[in-house]
């Protein structure tokens, strides 16, 4: 399923849930949940299927949309399902306390809020489903330390796409997670840190930081833009076999650029998005229901890495089954 475009997001909102049906079968009454998720890439579609798949199981009718990365958008589309009255809003906060106060009117109007990826600073919220954003960037960081201990000497300059100024909270516990790996060995430096969270910003951030940094060995990329950007940028340098790229989160490209035999990425730690959608889903529903619940699900991250290709093969036919086989 393609995004749908957000020119208008509390109409587009409205129209979208006000199609859905109201009864299942021999007229019981659907239960009516809202995703909300905050960017257009492959990490939060394959959220978004983890959703649809759920809520088809589970006789739920589901509209998700996109906040674009704006917090005036995110605010809009929770205040329209507020009004619709929704049974729950599952949503991807831009903000841990930003995002607060319009999930705040929607909990005490009685909707569920389930909050995934990432959480806020609320006790009202009834339950989050994550990674842990520190381990995502150690288990990157240790496959980058043991490929600079076996191949460069124990020595590299380290380039880092993060992108704080959109998730400052997650993005900082990847590369401070990350960072407390490599730097364990005295020969790394960090000779740059920039923001670039999609695929075309990541591209020219990386390809400045060559221009300025023609020394670099190694870029991290704290999701998967930047890390598939870099893998790019790479490329295009006419660098690859001179440096490599380590990163975080996972999509069709990216499995893709594990397998490539031009050797640049090397590794990334893989959330579970598509479970990530299908548990939100799920425990809202037994909020609703009113069954006892786990408010705190956090699901480990799987590292894929060139040194394992049977492991990135097996992933990849998963993501297959996924997608539809898209």
């Amino acid at each position: 399923m393609r995004f749908m475009a957000m020119a208008a997001a509390a109409v587009l909102a409205a129209s979208v849930l006000g199609g859905c049906g109201n009864s299942g079968p021999a007229g019981e009454k659907k239960v009516r949940m809202a995703g909300i998720i905050f960017q257009e890439d492959e990490f939060f579609h394959l959220i978004e299927l983890g959703m649809e798949d759920a809520a088809a199981k589970n006789n739920v009718a589901l509209t998700v949309q996109t906040s674009d990365n704006k917090p005036e958008k995110e605010f809009q589309l929770v205040q329209t399902y507020t009004a619709q009255k929704v049974d729950a809003v599952l949503i991807s906060p831009l903000s841990s306390t930003a995002s607060v106060p319009a999930l705040k009117q929607a909990s005490d109007a009685g909707i569920v809020v389930v909050t995934n990826n990432t959480s806020v600073a609320a006790d009202f919220v009834s339950g989050d489903v994550e990674c842990s954003a520190a381990d995502l960037g150690v288990q990157t960081g240790t496959a980058a330390r043991e490929y600079i201990e076996k191949n460069l000497g124990g020595k590299a300059k380290i380039a880092i796409l993060a992108f704080k100024s959109q998730v400052a909270e997650q993005s900082d516990a990847r590369v401070n997670g990350f960072k407390s790996e490599v730097t364990k060995l005295p020969g790394v430096t960090v000779v740059a840190e920039q923001d670039a969270w999609l695929t075309d910003m990541a591209v020219k951030k990386a390809g400045d930081i060559l221009t300025a940094h023609p020394d670099v060995d190694i870029f991290y990329g704290a999701n998967e833009g930047g890390t598939n950007g870099a893998v790019l940028a790479v490329k295009n340098a006419g660098k690859a076999g001179k440096i490599v790229v380590f990163g975080t989160d996972v999509s069709k490209q990216s499995l893709d650029f594990l397998q490539s035999p031009d050797n640049i990425l090397q590794a990334i730690t893989a959330q579970k998005p598509f479970e990530m959608g299908q548990k939100s889903v799920e425990l809202a529903l037994k909020v609703i229901r009113k069954e006892p619940v786990e408010k705190k699900v956090m699901l480990n991250g799987e590292l894929l890495t060139r040194t394992n290709p049977k492991g990135i093969a097996a992933y990849a036919e998963q993501f297959k089954t996924w997608t539809g086989g898209k």
